[in-house]
């Protein structure tokens, strides 16, 4: 049955006549990214209540007022408190395996379905206003709803949990995989493991560590670059974690010898997220790591990585060439596929043909061509790159070039009118040149091809929320060469620390650039076997910029640290 819009429900309940339906639709076309409702909320010509009478009409759902409603606190533990902030979900009550909620979003039939995917119970949803569900969350869950700990502290004294995982997993004897199901489905696992995924989700971090060791069982969480220990399980409870992760990613939980690797696809509030799963068996158990991929968190947008005016010029001048090789060089971890996803995303346009090769495709990027690269049955970056010629492409991506063979195919695509991107492991952009010529490219080639090499690192932001005025020390000075005359008029910062940055002084990470563009002097020095250094000499007289000095020029901003600069780059001999 179709459902019906939701500005006639508003003029059939009589909440508004048609003339000033059309004035609400006249300010959505101003401001389409706003609901109706919203709207006229804003106007005047609703309330809260009307609304969300309206929404129930329009889902074929019921309403409820919240309002002073006492909620048992059996229910309220069904659903964490990440996961009713997130949501904006109140749980009202639990009968018979049915779960009902308060939502003020009926629309949202996702929300629905990641519950019950989270959960294991059925939803069932009435309608309550926004302003009563967020006072229910507020009321019953900031600060004072089931923490981490709370529930860690609550595992460890559950005595028949620890004797359901101690006969699960028995070392010795045939393997009871229904024992195992059950352990791994039990409400206790699958409530820390989402509570710990919706907070890692929401802290934008970057992986999950699952690790266990002869004595305890860890979970850490990278974040900015940063691992951070959260509160340990009961090691009893390793194999139970460990087994529901490979459950949610379709792994063989029988098989505990052998690596696997796997993928678990959410919608959060909204938002695809993407974990990709490794399992990794250790001399005490399986290791665990769960790489985040959260489309929402990562901006594919080259003028919001953190390149300076100058450098975003010429790179965006250098990804529109007809034919040649760029690179992005830096360790892994520095941002150099998110670089690339943001130059192809800004040339991405329905008269080009991309196609891209990758191990794995990290983000799905409509119009863009992307192709797995599966080494186990012999497609590797090389064979892949043979076939994506033949597909007719104007410009191509691959994901890195880690040997002889796939540089010799980049470099024939380069010569035969292609613009190829891809990636490589050096310390800055001149020791890439050195790299290629080390790996068997010919200095002719290399300067027949090659168009630009952008090293890249990546450093933590300072946080906005406790950043303060700092003095740097005549060491730290001394690390970064810098002399009295260099500070006229420049600030130092640091964050001393707060709730919102996890008491580590960071919020977030900004790149650092340097752009090597290739000139007719470079060529001349590349086709003479030039040193490292002497590349990176004729470099700095083109207008290069290097790590270093980008990192100071970000230190001058206000954005990071004298520590991370030290830490993230080298001083150029």
């Amino acid at each position: 049955m179709a459902i019906r819009r939701i500005g006639q429900i508003f003029v059939d309940l009589g909440f508004m006549d048609d003339d000033q339906l059309k004035l609400v639709l006249e300010e959505q076309e101003q401001h389409p990214d706003e609901l109706l409702g919203k709207l006229a909320i804003g106007m005047g010509l609703l309330n809260e209540e009307q609304l969300a009478q309206a929404l129930a009409e329009q889902m074929g759902m019921q309403t409820i007022s919240l309002g002073e409603m006492e909620l048992k606190s059996e229910v309220l533990s069904r659903v964490t408190e990440p996961m009713a902030q997130l949501y904006r979900i109140v749980p009202i009550s639990f009968e018979d395996g049915v779960l009902e909620i308060a939502m003020s979003d009926p629309q949202n039939l996702a929300t629905l379905d990641e519950l019950r995917t989270f959960l294991g119970y059925e939803i069932r949803a009435v309608v309550a206003t926004s302003r009563d569900i967020n006072n229910m969350v507020e009321k019953h869950y900031s600060g004072g709803g089931e923490s981490v700990e709370q529930l860690v502290a609550d595992m460890e004294d559950d005595a028949d949990l620890a004797k359901a995982a101690a006969l699960a997993d028995k070392k010795d004897g045939p393997i009871d995989l229904t024992s195992i199901e059950a352990l791994a489905d039990s409400e206790p696992v699958r409530k820390l493991l989402n509570m710990v995924l919706l907070l890692a989700i929401k802290d934008q971090a970057s992986d999950l560590h699952f690790e266990p060791f002869e004595d305890e069982f860890r979970i850490r969480i990278r974040n900015d670059g940063a691992l951070y220990e959260m509160v340990p399980p009961p090691r009893h409870l390793a194999f139970a974690l460990t087994t529901r992760i490979k459950v949610m990613a379709n792994l063989d939980i029988a098989e505990r010898r052998l690596p696997q690797d796997g993928r678990i696809e959410l919608s959060i509030g909204g938002n695809p997220v993407d974990l990709r799963i490794s399992v990794l068996p250790t001399m005490f158990g399986e290791s665990v790591v769960m790489r985040v991929l959260d489309r929402s968190v990562v901006s594919l947008d080259l003028a919001k990585v953190g390149m300076d005016a100058t450098t975003l010029v010429d790179f965006r001048e250098v990804i529109r060439k007809p034919n040649g090789i760029v690179l992005v060089t830096g360790p892994t971890g520095s941002g150099k596929t998110t670089t690339l996803y943001a130059a192809l995303s800004e040339l991405n346009d329905v008269t080009v043909k991309i196609i891209t090769t990758e191990d794995p495709i990290e983000y799905d990027i409509d119009g863009i061509v992307q192709v797995p690269i599966d080494p186990d049955i012999g497609n590797t970056f090389a064979h892949c790159l043979r076939a994506i010629l033949r597909q007719d492409p104007d410009k191509i991506l691959v994901g890195e070039i880690r040997d002889l063979e796939t540089a010799e195919i980049a470099v024939q695509s380069a010569l035969t009118g292609h613009i190829v991107f891809s990636t490589l492991h050096t310390n800055d952009a001149p020791g890439t040149i050195t790299r290629l010529r080390d790996m068997g490219i010919p200095p002719f080639l290399i300067t027949a091809t090659l168009e630009a090499v952008l090293g890249q690192r990546l450093v933590r932001k300072i946080c906005e929320g406790c950043k303060e005025e700092m003095m740097p020390t005549n060491e730290e000075l001394a690390d970064l060469q810098l002399s009295s005359m260099d500070l006229e008029d420049k600030k130092f910062y640091h964050g001393k620390g707060c709730d919102r940055c996890n008491h580590s002084g960071y919020k977030g990470r900004v790149g650092l650039f340097e752009l090597l563009m290739m000139t007719d002097e470079l060529r001349a020095l590349i086709m003479n076997n030039g040193s490292t250094d002497e590349l990176r000499e004729v470099g700095k007289g083109d207008g290069l910029v290097s790590l270093r000095d980008a990192g100071i020029a970000k230190i001058f901003e206000g954005m990071t640290t004298i520590e991370e600069i030290i830490k993230e780059t080298i001083i150029e001999a």
